[in-house]
């Protein structure tokens, strides 16, 4: 059998996989979102669903990688209400990475020309200078591992580089897990009712986050390659201008 019809067959069915998941998704999305911004609701789901619990929850984290809308932090949080910090990071974990292997392969298999155009337009055009960079491993690494910071994209970002699969999903891995722990840890004392801890984890991912948005234009101004680019975004992630470093132009 020819490369080009193996690659077909692979093809073939991720976008019968993809296509399925968009339809479920846009049929069943407000549904999905309610349920998972009620942690009793989304706990009493899972327990209905019987020993099938942890393929579903694992199934909602797989859901809410592929397709950024869905809250991660609540079903990271439900994660460690239901199962606990060890159960709930594990479960938590492999979905991540199970829609991490999915987002990935998609776009270097399949999407790599609808991720292209989404990458054109002015919003997202820091993207596209950042991933020709020679430190976009370690921009990865920052980037998942700051609370606040857009995560989700990158992973169909990586997948249009040269980056090595191993490496991407152990730089993912590594940004990812402490705050995955986190969230998950912020469940299981939520449902032990532990609120001093669950208030001082939460209050340091929050400040996390705020100095994730406060800096976010000098990272992007440091990791975005040779030709020193200076960007600026609204609050809603809009880029406003961008010019070179060499310009007299001031903000």
């Amino acid at each position: 059998m020819g490369k080009s019809k193996k690659l077909l067959l692979i093809k073939i069915p991720l976008a019968i996989l993809g296509i399925l998941i968009i339809i479920l998704t846009i049929k069943y999305f407000p549904d999905i979102v309610a349920l998972t911004l009620s942690v009793e609701k989304f706990r009493d789901y899972i327990l209905s669903v019987g020993k099938l619990g942890p393929a579903v929850f694992i199934l909602f984290q797989i859901l809410q990688t592929v397709i950024a809308p869905i809250p991660g932090e609540a079903i990271q949080i439900a994660g460690g209400y239901i199962y606990g910090v060890l159960l709930g990071t594990g479960y938590t974990v492999a979905g991540m990475l199970i829609g991490a292997v999915m987002a990935f392969y998609f776009t270097r298999i399949l999407g790599g020309s609808y991720i292209e155009k989404i990458l054109e337009k002015k919003k997202f055009q820091w993207m596209a200078d950042i991933m020709n960079s020679n430190k976009f491993a370690i921009f990865l690494f920052v980037f998942f591992f700051i609370p606040g910071l857009p995560k989700d994209i990158l992973i169909y970002l990586a997948g249009l580089t040269n980056i090595k699969p191993y490496k991407f999903f152990l730089v993912l891995l590594a940004g990812r897990l402490p705050w995955l722990l986190a969230s998950v840890s912020v469940g299981a004392n939520l449902y032990q009712r532990n609120y001093t801890l669950t208030i001082m984890i939460s209050v340091t991912a929050l400040l996390g986050a705020l100095l994730g948005l406060l800096f976010k234009d000098k990272l992007i101004n440091k990791f975005s390659g040779k030709d020193k680019l200076i960007y600026k975004f609204s609050s809603k992630d809009k880029l406003i201008y961008k010019f070179s470093s060499k310009d007299k132009r001031a903000d």
